[in-house]
Formats: structure tokens, sequence, C-alpha cells
């Protein structure tokens, strides 16, 4: 006889089926949470840092501006005494190479510089007060002289002023108007400490820069870590000394030039005082364009303030106009290289820039820093898009 199993008791049945049963196993979502990797982290950190990148670079040039037009009258001086002394450097140094120490070699570099501007100043100071001190009644003799040829120009000025006083827009100027005060001797006079005090400032360190340049381009190159380093250093300050200075005397040789040929045409054509318009022009000419332009126009004017007649008076301009051209587009492209060559629109810009910052001081001295700028930046890693930029 076969035995089965028997069923469970009701009780058993009855009691298992009260008892609550195991609750399933919850998901807990931060438990099976993929762990981060180390590489995402970094590159989200990445991220963050390109995003502030912008704003922090914007931030860090408007401080730059703000702390170079707020010191301005600390920069310039030490601007333009560098950029002499980089200029005369060569001169040092080849008077150190036949056995003259640096610190004579620099006053005899000084002493002879101190001397031509003393001769030139003696030269053109005169000459220039009288020209300031009647500039006001020059400007009212030059209006008749060129009435004539604005004849058109002033008679529809005149038609439409007529017009729009008829219908009460405008209304002629009362005579009793006073004239703006001229610019005299007495104001040179109170100017004269000040120029005194920044040319000897300027002289100073520029004596400092000449004896000492050579000690303190040592000590940056000593500053590298590794004997590679301070190799590459070396080469790099070394090369971009040269070539800054190569350029600055090169073109304050051309611009002499150029303002002594233009003192020798405006003495052919009977100009007064050819040698203030002469260094006038020599100093202009730092300014590519602007100042060929801006001499051009001068020499206009002092044309017809001097000669009735008109071919007489801008003769001397456009002969100017002939050799500002020759200069600009042959010789000195020929002297140079192309490599030094900046786009018109780069200089123009710079000038804007410094000129707004510094005023005149700025829009002299803004081409050859823009030079030198270049030429710095074709030698540093990772800034060689600003010379490609600013190159012609």
């Amino acid at each position: 006889m076969s035995t089965s199993a028997s069923p469970p008791p009701v009780e058993m049945i009855i009691a298992a089926g009260t008892q609550p049963s195991a609750p399933p196993p919850k998901i807990i979502l931060g438990a099976v949470r993929r762990k981060r990797r180390p590489g995402a982290l970094a590159r989200r950190r990445a991220r963050r840092l390109r995003a502030l990148r912008v704003p922090l670079l914007v931030l860090m040039f408007l401080a730059i501006a703000a702390l170079l037009v707020l010191a301005r009258t600390l920069i310039i001086p030490l601007v333009l005494a560098a950029f002499v002394g980089m200029g005369l450097n060569p001169v040092v140094r080849l008077l150190n190479r036949i056995y003259i120490p640096r610190a004579l070699g620099a006053l005899l570099v000084l002493a002879a510089l101190i001397a031509l501007l003393s001769e030139a100043a003696v030269l053109i100071t005169g000459p220039a007060a009288d020209w300031v001190q009647q500039a006001p009644q020059a400007l009212h003799q030059l209006a008749p002289k060129i009435r004539h040829l604005m004849q058109p120009l002033n008679a529809a000025t005149h038609a439409a002023s007529q017009s729009l006083v008829g219908f009460g827009v405008g209304a002629p100027v009362p005579s009793g108007t006073s004239s703006p005060s001229s610019f005299g001797i007495s104001d040179l006079l109170l100017l004269a400490p000040r120029i005194l005090a920044e040319a000897l400032t300027v002289l100073l360190l520029v004596f400092f820069f000449l004896t000492y340049g050579d000690h303190l381009r040592r000590r940056l190159v000593a500053a590298s870590p590794r004997f590679a380093y301070r190799r590459i250093a070396l080469n790099l300050v070394r090369g971009i000394q040269q070539e800054i200075s190569h350029y600055l005397l090169t073109v304050t040789i051309i611009n002499s030039c150029l303002g002594a040929l233009t003192a020798l045409i405006l003495w052919y054509w009977g100009m007064p005082d050819p040698v203030l318009w002469g260094c006038v022009i020599a100093l202009l000419n730092f300014m590519p364009y602007i100042g060929a332009i801006s001499s051009t126009s001068l020499l206009c004017v002092v044309g017809l303030l001097q000669f009735n007649v008109l071919t007489h008076a801008l003769a001397p301009a456009a002969c100017f106009a002939v050799l500002a051209a020759l200069e600009g587009n042959v010789i000195t492209p020929m002297i140079m290289g192309r490599r030094l060559r900046l786009s018109p629109v780069a200089i123009l810009l710079w000038l804007l820039i410094w000129g707004w910052m510094w005023g005149i001081p700025g829009a002299l001295l803004a081409v050859p820093m823009l030079t030198c700028v270049k030429l710095i930046a074709e030698r540093v890693p990772g800034w060689e898009w600003f010379a490609h930029m600013v190159e012609r």
C-alpha cells in the first residue's frame, strides 16, 4: 500500500497566510548610480575656466588701460628714455669695443645729443614763438586769400542760412562775442620749468639705461631656472634688443634726412623759417600716414600765408608730398625690409588708442611701440598671430 505525503494542517496554512511576507528589495538609485570618472571632472573644470577666460581678459585689459592713463606722467618718460637708450645703445657698444667704458661712452653720447638738441632749440625757439604769437592774426589774413576758392560753397551756405533764419531756426551770432585767448610767450615761460624737469628726468634715465642696460639684461637671463632656458632667453632678449635698436636708429636717421631735405626745398621756394618746419616735419614723420598728411596741410597753410600766387603757395607742399611718398613707399621699405612694414589699419588704430590715452606724446610714440610689440610677438611662442595681424 503506497503512502503519500499528508497535506499540512489547516491551522498551519491559516497561520502562514496571516504572517506578512518579506518586502521586495527596494531599488536605490544612489546605490546603482555610476561613479563619475576623474577625467569628466577635469573636463568640466576646464570648460568652466575657458568660459571665464574672456571676461578675465577683458577686465585685465581695462585695468591695464586705466593704469596707463592714470600713470602717464610716470610711464611716458620711462618709455621715451627706453627708446632713446635702445636707439643709442649701438653707438655706446661701438665705443666700448675701442676700450671706452660704458659710463664714459654714455656721457659722451649724451653730451653730443644735448649739444645737438640745444643748437636746434636755439635755432627754432625764436621763430616758433613768433609763429605761435602771430597765429591768430595769420589765420585772419588767410581767410581772404582762400575766399575766392570757396565762393560756390559760401554761396550755398549763405542761401541755406538765410532760409533757416526765415523759418526761425537760426539767428545771427552777435558781434560782441569775445575771442579766445591766444597762447603767448608768458604761457611758454610758465611751462618751461616743467619741460626742463621732464627733459632732465629723461636724460638721467637714458644715462642709466645706456650704462647698466647689459647688466640688467644679464640679471634677467640669470633669473631663468635652467641652463637651456637661459640660453633661449639670452638669444631672445639680445635679438629683440638688436632689432629694436636698429629700427629706432634707422627711422631717426631717415626722418632727420627727410626734415633736412624739406628745409632745403622750403629755402629754395623762399619759405620763411625753413629750419623750423624741417624740424617739425622730422618729428611728425614718426607717425606714418598721419604725419605726412599733417605736414602737407601745414605747409599748404604756411604757403598761403606767405605768397599771394596760388601756384607758388602750394608748390612747397606739393614738393614735400612727392618727397614723402618716395620716402614712405620706396626708401623706407628698401632699407627696413618687408618684415618691419606695418598695416595702415593697425597703425591708424594704434595711433587712435595711444593718442586718446596719452595725447601728443602717445601719438608720437605709438608706431615705435607697435613695431617693438610686433618684434617681440614674432619671437614669443603663442603670440605669432598678433605679428601676422599687424604686418602688411
